[in-house]
C-alpha cells in the first residue's frame, strides 16, 4: 500500500492531532481501492489500496469529524456528514469503499469502549413490545405520507424493487417484486391471506387486484392505515381487502398464505421467536408464507449483535437485521419447513440509488413542507446512501423466502 500527497494549493495550518492520527490509521491499512482525501488546509492525501476496489472522494471541510469517529465510530462519521463537516461528490461510493475496508480499519468503526456501550444500552431501551413496536415505527413511518410520496414511485412501495430487465423502470420493478413474491408461495385465486406490516397497501392491492386473493393486511403505523383503506377504496377493493390497525400478536383466524416484505427487520431478536410462532399459528396446514427480509452476512452478525449502528440510532429504532445462519434454528424450532430461498441484493443497491435521486429531485418539495431542515436532508441522504453500499459490497442482502406448515 502507498500513500501519495499532492498540494490542491498552498498549505494551511497545521492539522489537529486527532486527525492525524486517524489518517494515519487510514494510510497505514487502507487495503482496497483508492481514496483521495482532501483536506480543508489544502492539502490531498492519496491513498491506494493493494487490492482493486471502489474509487472515492472524502472532502473534509473541518476537522471536528474526527473527534467524532474517535468517539463514536460509524455513527460520528454520519453525524460529521450531518453537521456538514465533510462531503463526497459520490456518497455511496465512498461509503462503499469504506465498508470494503472494514475489516482493516474496524478500529475507527467501533469507536471509544464508552460510548460503544451508551449507544448499545441505548438501542436496547427500544425493545420491540407492543407499545415500543408503536412508538419506534412512529419514528419513521408517521413522517407523513406526503414525504413519502415525493420520491417513492407511484405504487407508493418502500422495499426493495426486483429488477428483470435492463432499463426497468422502479415503478415495474416493484410490481415484479410483488409478482415474484406471489409466484414464490404459490398464491392462488379465492385464498386467504394475510400480511404482516403492509406499508401503503401495495401488496395487498396486488394480491388483491390481480391475483384475486382476499386480504387481512395489518400495520401498526395510523398514516399508513389511513393510506392503505383510502387506496383500497379508490381501487375497488374494499370487499376483498380488510386493513387493521393492530400488532401482528394480535390477529386471530387462519389464512391459506401469510405474507411479509421488510417488516422482519423491526421485530427485534427477542421477539423472533414470536414472529415465526405466530406465521405458523395463523397458517393453515398445508399454508405457505412469503416473506422479503433485509439480511446480514453470517461472519459480520456476531459483530453487528453486540454493538449499534447508524440505522438503529437514527432510523430505524429498535431495528434488528437478522443473517440465514441465525434465522434457520428460530424457524426450525416454530416448526416451519425452509422451502426456498433467492437473494437479490444489488436489485436493492439500484432500488436505493433511485430512491436517492428522486429524493434529490424532490427536496425543494420536501423543504416546503414544513419541518425539514438541512440536517434531515443530510441525513436522508446518508441513510438512503449507506444502505446502497451494505448491499454493493455484500455486507447485507435481501431475500424472498417461502416458509411451509404442514
Amino acid at each position: 500500500m502507498t500513500s501519495v500527497t499532492a498540494e490542491r494549493h498552498e498549505a494551511g495550518a497545521r492539522t489537529p492531532r486527532g486527525f492525524s492520527f486517524l489518517l494515519r490509521l487510514l494510510t497505514s491499512n487502507w487495503t482496497f481501492g483508492r481514496l483521495t482525501v482532501l483536506l480543508p488546509n489544502g492539502k490531498v492525501h492519496q491513498l491506494d489500496g493493494s487490492q482493486p476496489g471502489v474509487s472515492a472522494i472524502f472532502d473534509i471541510r473541518d476537522y471536528r469529524f474526527a473527534r467524532r469517529v474517535l468517539a463514536s465510530g460509524d455513527i460520528g462519521f454520519a453525524e460529521g456528514y450531518m453537521a456538514g463537516e465533510w462531503e463526497s461528490p459520490h456518497l455511496a461510493a465512498l461509503l462503499e469503499s469504506f465498508a470494503n475496508n472494514y475489516d482493516h480499519i474496524r478500529r475507527l468503526v467501533d469507536g471509544h469502549p464508552a460510548m460503544k456501550a451508551v449507544h448499545w444500552f441505548s438501542h436496547r431501551m427500544n425493545r420491540n413490545s407492543r407499545k415500543g413496536s408503536r412508538k419506534n415505527i412512529h419514528a419513521h413511518y408517521d413522517l407523513g405520507n406526503a414525504f413519502y410520496a415525493s420520491w417513492l414511485d407511484p405504487s407508493m412501495t418502500y422495499s426493495s424493487a426486483r429488477f428483470t430487465r435492463a432499463g426497468m423502470a422502479l415503478e415495474a420493478a416493484q410490481r415484479e417484486k410483488y409478482a415474484s413474491l406471489a409466484r414464490l408461495m404459490d398464491l392462488q385465486s379465492g385464498q386467504s391471506v394475510l400480511e404482516i406490516g403492509c406499508g401503503w397497501g401495495g401488496f395487498a392491492e396486488f394480491a388483491a387486484g390481480e391475483a384475486g386473493a382476499r386480504v387481512t393486511a395489518v400495520t401498526i403505523s395510523q398514516e399508513q392505515y389511513d393510506f392503505a383503506r383510502q387506496r383500497m377504496f379508490n381501487a375497488g377493493l374494499s370487499d376483498r381487502v380488510d386493513i387493521q390497525l393492530i400488532d401482528y400478536r394480535d390477529v386471530e383466524g387462519t389464512f391459506d398464505r401469510v405474507a411479509s416484505i421488510e417488516m422482519f427487520e423491526a421485530v427485534g431478536i427477542e421477539y423472533w421467536p414470536a414472529y415465526f410462532g405466530k406465521i405458523h399459528d395463523v397458517l393453515k396446514p398445508g399454508g405457505k408464507a412469503g416473506l422479503q427480509i433485509i439480511t446480514i452476512d453470517d461472519d459480520l452478525f456476531g459483530g453487528y449483535n453486540k454493538r449499534t449502528d447508524f440505522i438503529q440510532k437514527y432510523i430505524f429504532p429498535g431495528g434488528m437485521l437478522p443473517s440465514e445462519k441465525e434465522l434457520k434454528p428460530v424457524i426450525d424450532r416454530a416448526g416451519l419447513d425452509w422451502r426456498v430461498i433467492e437473494r437479490f441484493g444489488q436489485d436493492y443497491a439500484e432500488t436505493l440509488k433511485l430512491w436517492d435521486e428522486r429524493f434529490q429531485t424532490a427536496w425543494g418539495d420536501i423543504r416546503r413542507m414544513g419541518g425539514f431542515d438541512e440536517r434531515f436532508r443530510r441525513l436522508w441522504r446518508f441513510y438512503l446512501a449507506y444502505c446502497e453500499a451494505g448491499f454493493r459490497s455484500a455486507r447485507t442482502d435481501v431475500i424472498q423466502l417461502v416458509l411451509a406448515r404442514d
